[in-house]
Protein backbone atom coordinates (compact mmCIF):
# COMPACT_ATOMS: atom_id res chain seq x y z
CA UNK A 1 0.00 0.00 0.00
CA UNK A 2 0.79 3.72 -0.44
CA UNK A 3 1.78 5.39 2.38
CA UNK A 4 -0.30 8.36 1.37
CA UNK A 5 -3.34 8.58 -0.91
CA UNK A 6 -4.42 11.22 -2.50
CA UNK A 7 -7.74 11.78 -2.01
CA UNK A 8 -10.53 10.36 -4.49
CA UNK A 9 -7.71 7.29 -5.02
CA UNK A 10 -8.58 4.05 -4.23
CA UNK A 11 -6.19 1.92 -2.82
CA UNK A 12 -6.04 -1.70 -3.86
CA UNK A 13 -2.63 -3.27 -2.89
CA UNK A 14 -1.53 -4.53 0.64
CA UNK A 15 0.73 -3.12 2.82
CA UNK A 16 4.18 -3.33 0.67
CA UNK A 17 7.23 -3.70 3.44
CA UNK A 18 10.10 -2.26 1.08
CA UNK A 19 8.02 1.02 0.01
CA UNK A 20 7.28 1.40 4.13
CA UNK A 21 10.90 1.02 5.15
CA UNK A 22 11.77 3.61 2.39
CA UNK A 23 9.20 6.07 2.93
CA UNK A 24 10.23 5.62 6.73
CA UNK A 25 13.47 6.30 6.16
CA UNK A 26 12.71 9.41 3.81
CA UNK A 27 10.40 10.83 6.19
CA UNK A 28 12.87 10.53 9.53
CA UNK A 29 15.30 12.18 7.61
CA UNK A 30 13.37 15.52 6.32
CA UNK A 31 12.73 16.28 9.84
CA UNK A 32 16.56 16.92 10.37
CA UNK A 33 18.52 19.33 9.43
CA UNK A 34 21.84 19.71 9.26
CA UNK A 35 22.72 22.03 12.06
CA UNK A 36 20.59 19.86 14.30
CA UNK A 37 23.64 17.03 13.61
CA UNK A 38 26.25 19.58 13.80
CA UNK A 39 26.95 19.56 9.95
CA UNK A 40 27.44 22.97 7.90
CA UNK A 41 24.83 23.86 5.81
CA UNK A 42 25.48 24.54 2.42
CA UNK A 43 22.97 27.24 0.75
CA UNK A 44 19.31 26.25 -0.17
CA UNK A 45 18.15 22.61 -0.70
CA UNK A 46 15.34 20.80 -3.18
CA UNK A 47 13.96 18.63 -0.26
CA UNK A 48 13.85 18.79 3.75
CA UNK A 49 16.39 17.38 6.02
CA UNK A 50 19.46 15.54 5.64
CA UNK A 51 20.76 14.20 2.56
CA UNK A 52 21.42 10.76 1.78
CA UNK A 53 25.41 11.22 1.90
CA UNK A 54 24.74 13.31 5.30
CA UNK A 55 23.18 10.34 6.64
CA UNK A 56 25.30 7.68 5.26
CA UNK A 57 28.51 9.72 7.31
CA UNK A 58 26.73 10.05 10.56
CA UNK A 59 25.80 6.39 10.93
CA UNK A 60 29.11 5.54 9.32
CA UNK A 61 28.44 3.70 6.39
CA UNK A 62 29.07 3.97 2.45
CA UNK A 63 26.27 6.15 0.61
CA UNK A 64 25.75 2.99 -1.32
CA UNK A 65 25.08 0.71 1.58
CA UNK A 66 22.62 2.92 3.14
CA UNK A 67 21.09 4.17 -0.24
CA UNK A 68 20.43 0.30 -0.66
CA UNK A 69 18.31 0.18 3.21
CA UNK A 70 16.57 2.88 1.92
CA UNK A 71 15.63 1.17 -1.41
CA UNK A 72 13.70 -1.20 1.08
CA UNK A 73 16.92 -3.67 0.59
CA UNK A 74 17.29 -4.27 4.93
CA UNK A 75 17.62 -8.25 4.94
CA UNK A 76 21.33 -8.53 4.94
CA UNK A 77 22.01 -5.27 7.39
CA UNK A 78 23.81 -6.21 10.67
CA UNK A 79 21.84 -5.24 13.59
CA UNK A 80 24.87 -2.62 14.55
CA UNK A 81 24.05 -1.03 11.13
CA UNK A 82 20.44 -0.49 11.42
CA UNK A 83 21.34 0.55 15.57
CA UNK A 84 23.93 3.37 13.75
CA UNK A 85 21.16 4.62 11.18
CA UNK A 86 19.24 5.02 14.12
CA UNK A 87 21.22 7.03 16.09
CA UNK A 88 22.10 8.93 13.06
CA UNK A 89 18.22 9.86 12.87
CA UNK A 90 17.28 9.96 16.62
CA UNK A 91 15.24 7.42 16.55
CA UNK A 92 13.07 6.66 19.58
CA UNK A 93 12.69 3.11 21.10
CA UNK A 94 9.50 2.62 19.20
CA UNK A 95 10.50 4.01 16.00
CA UNK A 96 13.85 2.00 16.20
CA UNK A 97 11.58 -1.39 16.62
CA UNK A 98 9.71 -0.54 13.67
CA UNK A 99 12.70 0.29 11.38
CA UNK A 100 13.97 -3.44 12.30
CA UNK A 101 10.82 -4.85 11.64
CA UNK A 102 10.41 -3.21 8.37
CA UNK A 103 14.03 -4.20 7.72
CA UNK A 104 14.38 -7.59 8.99
CA UNK A 105 10.77 -8.84 9.34
CA UNK A 106 12.67 -12.28 9.82
CA UNK A 107 14.20 -11.46 13.30
CA UNK A 108 10.64 -10.77 14.10
CA UNK A 109 8.50 -13.72 16.04
CA UNK A 110 6.29 -14.93 13.81
CA UNK A 111 2.56 -14.21 14.38
CA UNK A 112 0.12 -15.67 12.34
CA UNK A 113 -2.52 -13.05 11.36
CA UNK A 114 -6.14 -13.61 13.75
CA UNK A 115 -9.34 -13.96 12.49
CA UNK A 116 -11.52 -10.83 12.46
CA UNK A 117 -13.69 -10.20 15.14
CA UNK A 118 -11.78 -12.39 17.92
CA UNK A 119 -13.71 -14.05 20.68
CA UNK A 120 -12.58 -12.79 24.39
CA UNK A 121 -12.28 -15.07 27.06
CA UNK A 122 -14.96 -15.07 29.22
CA UNK A 123 -12.11 -14.52 32.54
CA UNK A 124 -11.34 -11.89 30.62
CA UNK A 125 -14.54 -9.63 30.47
CA UNK A 126 -14.95 -10.59 34.17
CA UNK A 127 -12.27 -9.13 35.02
CA UNK A 128 -13.61 -5.78 32.96
CA UNK A 129 -16.70 -5.92 34.70
CA UNK A 130 -15.52 -5.93 37.66
CA UNK A 131 -13.04 -3.13 37.77
CA UNK A 132 -13.47 0.21 38.98
CA UNK A 133 -12.56 2.12 36.50
CA UNK A 134 -13.17 2.98 32.54
CA UNK A 135 -11.64 -0.39 30.43
CA UNK A 136 -12.10 -2.02 27.36
CA UNK A 137 -9.78 -4.71 25.47
CA UNK A 138 -8.29 -4.45 21.41
CA UNK A 139 -6.87 -6.42 19.21
CA UNK A 140 -3.74 -5.59 17.30
CA UNK A 141 -6.03 -3.97 14.75
CA UNK A 142 -7.85 -2.10 17.40
CA UNK A 143 -11.03 -3.83 17.15
CA UNK A 144 -12.50 -3.56 20.45
CA UNK A 145 -13.59 -6.90 21.85
CA UNK A 146 -15.06 -6.40 25.52
CA UNK A 147 -15.54 -3.40 27.45
CA UNK A 148 -17.20 -2.80 31.04
CA UNK A 149 -19.99 -0.73 31.74
CA UNK A 150 -17.83 2.56 32.89
CA UNK A 151 -16.07 2.29 29.70
CA UNK A 152 -19.72 2.73 27.55
CA UNK A 153 -20.45 5.53 30.14
CA UNK A 154 -17.47 7.56 29.10
CA UNK A 155 -16.78 6.88 25.09
CA UNK A 156 -20.08 5.81 23.96
CA UNK A 157 -22.09 2.74 24.05
CA UNK A 158 -20.62 0.37 21.55
CA UNK A 159 -23.18 -2.66 21.92
CA UNK A 160 -25.42 -0.25 19.78
CA UNK A 161 -22.89 -0.50 17.00
CA UNK A 162 -22.99 -3.25 14.58
CA UNK A 163 -19.80 -5.68 15.75
CA UNK A 164 -17.71 -4.43 12.38
CA UNK A 165 -17.91 -0.69 13.21
CA UNK A 166 -16.17 -1.82 16.88
CA UNK A 167 -12.83 -0.60 16.05
CA UNK A 168 -10.98 2.44 17.82
CA UNK A 169 -9.40 3.52 14.58
CA UNK A 170 -12.73 3.57 13.03
CA UNK A 171 -14.55 5.27 15.32
CA UNK A 172 -11.71 8.08 16.05
CA UNK A 173 -11.46 8.86 12.25
CA UNK A 174 -14.88 8.09 10.96
CA UNK A 175 -17.18 8.97 13.55
CA UNK A 176 -18.28 12.19 14.49
CA UNK A 177 -20.38 11.16 17.82
CA UNK A 178 -17.46 9.23 19.00
CA UNK A 179 -15.05 12.29 18.15
CA UNK A 180 -16.71 14.38 20.41
CA UNK A 181 -16.16 12.41 23.40
CA UNK A 182 -12.69 14.08 23.06
CA UNK A 183 -12.02 17.67 24.13
CA UNK A 184 -8.76 17.22 21.59
CA UNK A 185 -10.01 14.54 19.06
CA UNK A 186 -6.99 16.25 16.99
CA UNK A 187 -4.34 14.99 19.74
CA UNK A 188 -6.05 11.53 19.89
CA UNK A 189 -6.36 10.86 16.31
CA UNK A 190 -2.49 11.58 15.90
CA UNK A 191 -1.60 8.79 18.37
CA UNK A 192 -4.46 6.61 17.00
CA UNK A 193 -3.04 6.76 13.34
CA UNK A 194 0.74 6.26 15.45
CA UNK A 195 -0.57 2.63 16.76
CA UNK A 196 -2.24 1.91 13.50
CA UNK A 197 0.94 2.49 11.85
CA UNK A 198 3.37 0.84 14.20
CA UNK A 199 0.55 -2.46 14.49
CA UNK A 200 0.40 -2.78 10.64
CA UNK A 201 4.33 -3.40 10.66
CA UNK A 202 3.78 -5.99 12.77
CA UNK A 203 0.89 -7.54 10.43
CA UNK A 204 2.14 -6.86 7.23
CA UNK A 205 0.16 -9.92 5.73
CA UNK A 206 -3.31 -9.01 7.82
CA UNK A 207 -5.75 -8.76 4.97
CA UNK A 208 -8.23 -7.28 7.37
CA UNK A 209 -5.89 -4.96 8.98
CA UNK A 210 -5.31 -4.04 5.34
CA UNK A 211 -9.01 -3.24 4.94
CA UNK A 212 -9.16 -1.08 7.59
CA UNK A 213 -6.41 0.83 6.58
CA UNK A 214 -7.79 1.26 3.40
CA UNK A 215 -11.49 1.73 4.45
CA UNK A 216 -10.03 5.09 6.65
CA UNK A 217 -7.59 6.24 3.65
CA UNK A 218 -10.26 6.47 1.47
CA UNK A 219 -12.99 8.61 4.09
CA UNK A 220 -10.59 10.52 6.10
CA UNK A 221 -8.29 13.06 4.73
CA UNK A 222 -7.00 13.33 8.48
CA UNK A 223 -6.18 9.81 8.49
CA UNK A 224 -4.59 10.13 5.10
CA UNK A 225 -2.68 13.22 6.06
CA UNK A 226 -1.46 11.48 9.73
CA UNK A 227 -0.59 8.65 7.61
CA UNK A 228 1.62 10.16 5.28
CA UNK A 229 3.84 11.53 8.30
CA UNK A 230 4.65 7.79 9.11
CA UNK A 231 4.97 8.58 12.89
CA UNK A 232 4.85 5.01 15.15
CA UNK A 233 3.45 4.82 18.88
CA UNK A 234 2.42 2.12 20.72
CA UNK A 235 0.25 4.30 22.99
CA UNK A 236 1.96 6.01 25.63
CA UNK A 237 1.59 4.95 29.25
CA UNK A 238 0.65 7.56 32.06
CA UNK A 239 -0.97 10.23 28.57
CA UNK A 240 -3.53 12.29 30.35
CA UNK A 241 -6.77 12.25 27.83
CA UNK A 242 -8.99 15.40 28.23
CA UNK A 243 -12.93 13.52 27.79
CA UNK A 244 -15.80 15.88 27.00
CA UNK A 245 -19.05 14.47 28.18
CA UNK A 246 -22.33 15.79 27.80
CA UNK A 247 -23.43 15.46 32.15
CA UNK A 248 -20.82 15.77 33.56
CA UNK A 249 -18.36 18.29 30.85
CA UNK A 250 -14.13 18.05 30.13
CA UNK A 251 -12.85 15.49 32.76
CA UNK A 252 -9.07 14.35 32.49
CA UNK A 253 -8.31 10.33 32.50
CA UNK A 254 -5.01 8.68 32.82
CA UNK A 255 -4.02 6.19 30.20
CA UNK A 256 -2.68 3.11 30.34
CA UNK A 257 -2.65 0.33 28.42
CA UNK A 258 -1.33 -3.31 29.16
CA UNK A 259 -1.05 -6.57 27.05
CA UNK A 260 -2.83 -9.70 27.80
CA UNK A 261 -1.07 -12.89 28.30
CA UNK A 262 -1.45 -15.65 25.81
CA UNK A 263 -3.36 -16.31 22.33
CA UNK A 264 -3.20 -13.93 19.78
CA UNK A 265 -1.84 -10.24 21.01
CA UNK A 266 -4.95 -8.01 22.82
CA UNK A 267 -4.13 -5.01 25.14
CA UNK A 268 -6.71 -4.48 28.18
CA UNK A 269 -6.66 -0.28 28.16
CA UNK A 270 -7.69 1.53 31.42
CA UNK A 271 -7.93 4.90 32.47
CA UNK A 272 -8.44 6.00 35.67
CA UNK A 273 -8.84 9.96 37.12
CA UNK A 274 -6.01 11.40 39.76
CA UNK A 275 -7.59 10.79 43.73
CA UNK A 276 -9.06 13.90 45.02
CA UNK A 277 -9.55 15.89 41.55
CA UNK A 278 -12.58 17.39 40.01
CA UNK A 279 -12.16 14.50 37.21
CA UNK A 280 -12.90 11.56 39.83
CA UNK A 281 -15.48 13.32 40.84
CA UNK A 282 -17.01 13.59 37.45
CA UNK A 283 -15.88 9.95 36.78
CA UNK A 284 -17.51 8.99 40.30
CA UNK A 285 -21.12 10.61 39.17
CA UNK A 286 -20.88 8.88 35.77
CA UNK A 287 -20.40 5.46 37.70
CA UNK A 288 -23.39 6.49 39.87
CA UNK A 289 -25.71 7.04 36.94
CA UNK A 290 -24.45 3.99 35.16
CA UNK A 291 -25.57 1.90 38.06
CA UNK A 292 -28.94 3.04 38.09
CA UNK A 293 -31.45 1.05 37.33
CA UNK A 294 -32.73 1.24 33.75
CA UNK A 295 -36.72 2.17 33.37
Amino acid sequence: MSSYVAPGDQVTSGLDRRTELREFLRSRRARLRPEDVGLPSHGRRRVPGLRREELAQLAGVSYAYYARLEQGYGETMSAEVLDAVARALRLNDEERDHLVRLAQPERQSATPAAPPQQQLRPSVQHLLDTLGVPAYVVDRRLDILGWNRLAAAVFGDWGQLPPEERNVARLIFLSPEARERFAEPARTAQRIAGIVRMNAGKSPGDAHFTSLIEELSRESEEFRRLWARHEVSCGTVGEIVRMRHPLVGEFDLVHEPMTLPGGAPMRLVTYYAEPGSRSEEALRMLASWEMEPQH
